[in-house]
């Protein structure tokens, strides 16, 4: 009984294993390459508790490959070398038979750790399956996600946690020796916000926390046992976007009280902050940009600082930008410039370099005019000479309108004076 019973009742086999089927089902991406044992280096990023551990382990038993297993949280260069030679003893290139590495938690390997396995897996002496809660785009260094197939798991659904808890009442000695019932489901399956190990471990909270043989599981009872509600904020499922999207909203329309307190949701259901912190930086650009570009500024020392301290107090700093952002001064004009520009250049193709703009590094391409008639900005008053500097099928097109407000109403009268008239100005 000291077991959780998560642990209890992990699968052992691919046909026990519940959701996932894009990954695993009869025509997912993973199952053929299961039962053909070869597999490429592959990241399983996804949520707690959705089964990244138990489909690694899955995966080394039905392909029948030694499994050596490191969690990034206790491991570091030293014990990913040893693993590395052990695995090489065992198996090695030219063989479907090479060994499984599986790596817990690998967005916590710091650069040197991870770049200490890229030798490893380009050579083939090591199948490297790496289990990630981040997005391994930002967590995983380019060379050795560039050698890894990335699979995406989801937070289980409703079905999912149904056949969870009935598979565990079945299956487990403890649970099968009482008479439990489940009357009501529903606060269990909202606790648990998508996590397997999460509705597992309150389940087992539950019927351990009942005196007697017969257990009637009620949503009553489990709101009664459960101290605290750690689903008002499900950071897995739709709330997650709807929160942050109020959050966002609330910083564009200068209100901080909204910003705060939707900030302050997400920090009591345990979101990430670099999650949060990030979305701030897009928005300083997005929505504030020049009208105060000091906020760019402030959101990315935010990311910086709040990645190094953590919670709780990276709350104090998280707080502090949200605040500022939401009482910046707003534009979405670069935003909408690059938008305009990206869709003209779809339209438009890819239009030749005025020669005057061309590079002109060799006689020949200075002989073919490139770079011919080019006016240096600085040799002139004001380093300013008038040019045109888009293609001529779009030249005198427009595609950044400054904002209304203190900051780019300045750009506009600077634009005003060096183009008298074009580009609207």
């Amino acid at each position: 009984m000291n077991e959780p019973l998560a642990e209890r009742v992990r699968p052992r086999a691919l046909e026990n294993y519940i959701s996932q089927n894009h990954l695993v089902g009869k025509q997912g991406a993973l199952t053929h390459q299961i039962k053909k044992g070869i597999l490429p280096s592959l990241i399983l990023w996804g949520p707690p508790g959705t089964g990244k551990t138990t489909l690694a382990n899955i995966i080394a038993h039905e392909s029948g490959r030694p499994f050596y297993t490191l969690s990034a949280i206790s491991s570091g260069v030293k014990e990913v070398r040893e693993i590395i030679e052990k695995a090489k003893q065992s198996g090695g290139l030219f063989t479907t038979k090479n060994p499984i590495l599986f790596i817990d938690e690998i967005h916590r390997f710091s650069k040197s750790q991870q770049d200490s396995l890229l030798g490893a897996v380009e050579k083939g002496w090591v199948t490297l399956i790496g289990a990630t809660t981040e997005n391994p785009s930002f967590e995983v260094i380019p060379a050795l996600l560039s050698r890894c197939q990335v699979y995406i798991l989801n937070p289980f659904g409703k079905e999912d946690l149904d056949a969870l808890l009935k598979r565990a009442m079945e299956q487990d000695k403890y649970l099968k020796s009482k008479k439990i019932e489940l009357k009501e489901t529903e606060a269990l399956i909202r606790l648990s916000g998508g996590d397997g190990r999460k509705l597992l471990n309150i389940f087992e909270l539950l019927v351990n926390s009942e005196e007697g043989e017969a257990i009637i599981i009620t949503d009553e009872l489990v709101l009664s046992k459960v101290q605290k509600n750690t689903v008002l904020y499900d950071k897995t499922g739709e709330q997650h976007y709807d929160i942050i999207s109020a959050f966002i909203k609330s910083i564009r329309g200068s209100d901080p009280n909204g910003a705060v307190y939707w900030l302050a949701r997400m920090i009591e259901g345990g979101e990430d902050v670099k999650f949060i912190a990030r979305r701030m930086l897009i928005l300083a650009s997005e929505d504030i940009g020049n009208a105060n570009p000091t906020a760019l500024v402030m959101a990315n020392t935010t990311f910086q600082s709040v990645t190094t301290i953590g919670y709780p107090e990276a709350r104090i700093i998280l707080s502090q930008c949200a605040i500022y952002l939401a009482t910046s001064p707003k534009s979405n004009a670069s935003y909408m410039a690059i938008n305009n520009a990206q869709q003209t250049v779809r339209q438009t193709g890819d239009l030749s370099v005025p020669l005057p703009l061309r590079n002109a590094p060799t006689k020949l391409m200075k002989d073919l005019g490139y770079g011919k008639d080019y006016k240096y900005a600085h040799n002139h008053p004001d380093n300013f000479a008038e040019a045109e500097f888009l293609p001529d099928a779009i030249a005198g097109t427009s595609f950044y309108e400054p904002g209304n407000n203190q900051r780019e109403n300045s750009i506009r009268e600077f634009l005003k004076k060096r183009w008298k008239g074009k580009y609207g100005f």
